[in-house]
């Protein structure tokens, strides 16, 4: 096989053997990370075959399938034409980079609409300053470019409370969903922060299908006050406006009377969080 060391962008000598040649250079390198040719086929729903062939140098993929392999090891369409080595990992697909390749990627970043619904959400959950308030919020579960991601804006109330800025671009939360193997997690944090929130959710199918239960987690060392963990339940309320508009009324610190008998059984106040 004939190895091309330079860039090929604007070379017009280069034929569609050679062209062959540098992806089939660039997929070798970008597949030294996995031990199994045939698992990462699996993976990537390629076939093997075919796959080889690629990697000899004697075909091409079909856009399609291309789009599947770039996505996947995060890079783009270059890795066609240019050595693997000068372009690195698309800037806007971190999670596919090649260091990550087989422990997140594709699979686990794919949430399926009926899985988690995108679409406003409710939640409640014990607060994690004070003893007795529970939190009561609302939060927008967006898809973009194949991940799932989840936006909202700290209550007034709750902030104002604990003397913080009331300002909304230092109240707003974001945070990527992923796929679990029970259900979804968000790692969610404050713009420029350097603290963030775990959260699992996994759907309750005995009572509603509409909820999800679940827990969340600060990323704060232990101390005297306050809590770390606590449970959760998210409650989807889709485009229902009259429902979004009345959540977002009530967001803030409430009472386990205020929280709705369905919900509080999730939360089992009475129990500890382990």
């Amino acid at each position: 096989m004939k190895h091309v060391n330079q860039s090929s962008v604007g070379n017009p000598s280069l034929d569609p053997a050679e062209l062959r040649g540098i992806f089939g250079d660039n997929l070798r390198k970008l597949c030294g990370a996995y031990s199994s040719v045939a698992g990462l086929c699996r993976e990537l729903g390629v076939n093997r075959t075919q796959f080889n062939r690629y990697l000899a140098g004697e075909s091409f993929p079909r856009p399609d399938v291309l789009h599947q392999i770039c996505n996947f090891f995060g890079v783009d369409a270059r890795i066609l034409l240019e050595p693997v080595d000068t372009i690195g990992p698309a800037a806007h697909d971190v999670l596919n980079h090649p260091v990550l390749a087989g422990f997140f990627g594709r699979e686990p970043v794919t949430v399926d609409e009926r899985l988690f619904p995108s679409g406003f959400y409710k939640f409640v959950r014990r607060a994690f300053i004070g003893t007795k308030d529970y939190m009561c919020g609302l939060v927008f579960v967006s898809r973009d470019d194949g991940y799932t991601f989840l936006r909202g804006y700290e209550p007034r109330q709750a902030i104002r409370k604990q003397g913080l800025s009331t300002n909304p671009k230092e109240r707003e939360f974001r945070g990527i969903v992923m796929r679990q193997e029970e259900g979804v997690m968000a790692i969610v944090t404050h713009r420029n922060a350097l603290a963030a929130s775990f959260n699992f959710l996994t759907p309750e199918t005995s009572f509603q299908s509409n909820l999800w239960e679940g827990y969340a987690t600060r990323t704060v060392r232990e101390k005297v006050t306050g809590r770390r963990a606590t449970r959760m339940v998210y409650e989807h309320l889709g485009n229902d406006r009259t429902a979004i508009m009345r959540t977002a009324r009530n967001a803030g610190l409430i009472t386990l009377d205020d929280v709705a008998p369905f919900q509080a059984r999730l939360l089992q106040p009475d129990q500890p969080f382990v």
